[in-house]
């Protein structure tokens, strides 16, 4: 066991806990939790790329721990009442859909690069601050008023990226050799 896949371990372990925070309506604790979780994300990979550390399972497990994350955070949020109970769907949704189109294209053997496409990092960074900025109002206040648009921005590419994902996983479906091809281009 590695130091940064210790350290993605540690983020998973703190997803009950911003959980129970949330579930207590301890917003400023889950807010603190939710930043060093997020901390530990930039962290484990800063630390496995200067330590030559990474691992195929380091590789599986931190978008595991990410998505986890995120799902627990929109799910609980939604179930509280903090965000719309739809952004949650839509979140939870393109997630169900990435992993089951991954376990798609596995069954029928081919070939495929898990790597996140520029929309799917645009959607995370949206998502991460949607978390963040409800959890944080009490620190964001000004920025608050401007939730609405934020929700509407959130939503609008969690579509376009599930969309992309599904694009892109048809055309592999299809075509094998496109996987290859794409990989070859990154």
């Amino acid at each position: 066991m590695n130091i940064p896949n210790f350290i993605t371990i540690i983020r998973i372990l703190l997803i009950p806990v911003l959980a129970i925070f949330l579930l207590e309506g301890r917003l400023l604790a889950a807010f603190w939790v939710f930043v060093a979780a997020g901390v530990s994300d930039g962290l484990d990979g800063f630390l496995a790329r200067a330590l030559r550390q990474k691992t195929d399972f380091g590789a599986f497990l931190d978008p595991i721990a990410d998505k986890l994350l995120l799902i627990t955070s929109f799910v609980t949020l939604a179930v509280l009442g903090i965000l719309p109970k739809w952004l949650a769907v839509l979140v939870v949704s393109r997630d169900i859909l990435i992993v089951g189109g991954i376990g798609v294209l596995m069954l029928y053997e081919r070939p495929i690069d898990i790597k996140p496409a520029f929309v799917s990092k645009i959607t995370t960074f949206l998502q991460l601050l949607t978390v963040v900025l409800h959890l944080g109002q009490e620190y964001a206040a000004p920025l608050f008023a401007l939730r609405h648009y934020l929700i509407l921005l959130t939503a609008s590419f969690t579509i376009l990226s599930g969309a992309h994902y599904l694009i892109r996983g048809f055309a592999i479906l299809g075509n094998p050799d496109l996987a290859q091809r794409q990989k070859k281009s990154d």
